[in-house]
């Protein structure tokens, strides 16, 4: 397999010094005591938005590039080929805007005042193949000479970020052919079989894993089948083209409204379970990842979303890796990805940097995945993270209200309808 050429374009070791003078950013608001923070624009990608710890008032000299007493999360962006293609043909700018005050906007307006702007020149010419550094040190706001200026210590760099690309042909539910990306190259690699059997459950389970584990239980305890209330036995198995299994997901918690709803609530989430082979017997499954999910209420009608690898302590030891929502009528891009430094899994995690992302319900209405090539050492391992984008992707139709019809693919009795 021959991967793509990502980059990433790293913002780290983010943080400001502010001259003793400096005016309060409105009424009853001084810099010294309320947050500050950086918006980051490069080139035409969405802007991103970071926190700016503050350091002692005394100013460094222009060539003092020493560390700060504290730094902020680290920011990326993530450069896919056609955007390296494109920035690679004419050198761009990273922009930081640095305000003082609350993060958001009112009538339009951003609410903080504006201390200064920071620009650094990005070539990106030879990225692909070493890492650049572009900016380490500390930079004056706005520029000139002036020791009456804040100034902003960040480090600008990028480094190579080579990942396998791969495509499912359809919708996971319809059992499609998933193919392999590089440029304008489509090669199948993985098929899929989709099933949904909602009178045997116990499928669903590893062949060689006991009931009597306590963490299984409690996945099972009290009676939820509800004729029609429920989303449960589906199952997703992926092989490689000689046939074998390699990966599969597997719906381990029945999807359930809440009581008097006809959504899935957090205090109640389906959940998966990714599993890979264990040994040569093609019936015997080993976890390796859990996915919870459920529907998110608030402003932005969403699917919520858990994942946490399986380890060998057992069921109720996983590792937290991911949480986050995604739009439920737009999709949205499901992120494995450690890149922040001070990110709550950080500490309990292996995870570094980069591992997987995908783009649910993306623009061309298909499935495509993204892992970092330092995360495959075999096809198999690649599998995982295509089962897994395939839970996300099916959750979302496991999510939808119980008061909406799902397609015929998910239906196998008489009792479910679809439109």
């Amino acid at each position: 397999m021959d991967p793509c050429p990502f980059v990433r374009l790293i913002i780290e070791s983010l943080s400001l010094k502010l001259p003793t003078a400096t005016k309060p950013a409105g009424p009853g608001v001084h810099p010294s005591t309320t947050p500050c923070y950086a918006k980051l624009k490069f080139s035409n990608f969405p802007s991103q938005t970071a926190l700016l710890p503050l350091c002692s008032p005394a100013l460094p000299k222009d060539d003092d590039s020493s560390p700060s007493d504290s730094f902020a999360s680290a920011e990326a962006f993530h450069l896919d080929p056609s955007a390296l293609r494109r920035l690679s043909e004419k050198p761009a700018a990273l922009k930081l805007s640095v305000f003082a005050g609350r993060m958001g906007h009112t009538c339009g307006i951003t609410s903080g005042k504006l201390l200064g702007v920071v620009q650094v020149a990005v070539d990106l010419s030879g990225a692909q193949s070493k890492p650049v550094l572009f900016q380490s040190g500390w930079k004056r706001l706005g520029g000139g000479g002036s020791d009456n200026k804040p100034m902003l210590h960040v480090v600008v760099r990028s480094e190579p970020d080579p990942r396998f690309v791969f495509q499912f042909g359809g919708e996971p539910e319809c059992s499609p052919v998933v193919f392999q990306i590089q440029g304008s190259i489509r090669q199948p690699v993985f098929s899929c079989k989709f099933s949904a059997d909602r009178n045997n459950r116990t499928r669903s389970l590893p062949s060689d894993f006991s009931l009597n584990n306590r963490g299984w239980m409690r996945t099972f305890s009290g009676d939820r089948d509800r004729p029609g209330k429920e989303r449960k036995g589906w199952m997703i198995i992926i092989y490689d083209l000689s046939g074998s299994s390699v990966a599969a997901a597997s719906m381990i918690t029945p999807f359930v409204p809440s009581p008097g709803s006809d959504r899935v609530s957090r205090s109640n989430p389906g959940a998966w379970l990714i599993l890979r082979p264990n040994g040569p017997s093609v019936s015997s499954w080993k976890p390796w990842g859990r996915l919870e999910a459920w529907r998110e209420r608030g402003p932005v009608d969403g699917l919520g979303y858990k994942f946490e690898l399986v380890t060998d302590a057992g069921f109720t030891s996983g590792i937290p890796i991911a949480e986050g929502a995604m739009n439920v009528k737009k999709g949205g891009r499901f992120c494995i990805d450690n890149t922040r430094k001070q990110s709550a899994s950080s500490s309990l995690s292996p995870v570094r940097g980069f591992v997987m992302c995908s783009s649910v319900e993306g623009k061309n209405g298909f499935l495509s995945v993204q892992v970092a090539v330092n995360h495959v050492n075999c096809m198999a391992d690649a599998a995982l993270f295509v089962a897994l984008s395939a839970a996300i992707d099916l959750s979302m139709d496991a999510c939808q209200l119980f008061s909406r019809k799902l397609r015929k693919e998910f239906c196998h009795d008489e009792h479910d309808s679809y439109s």
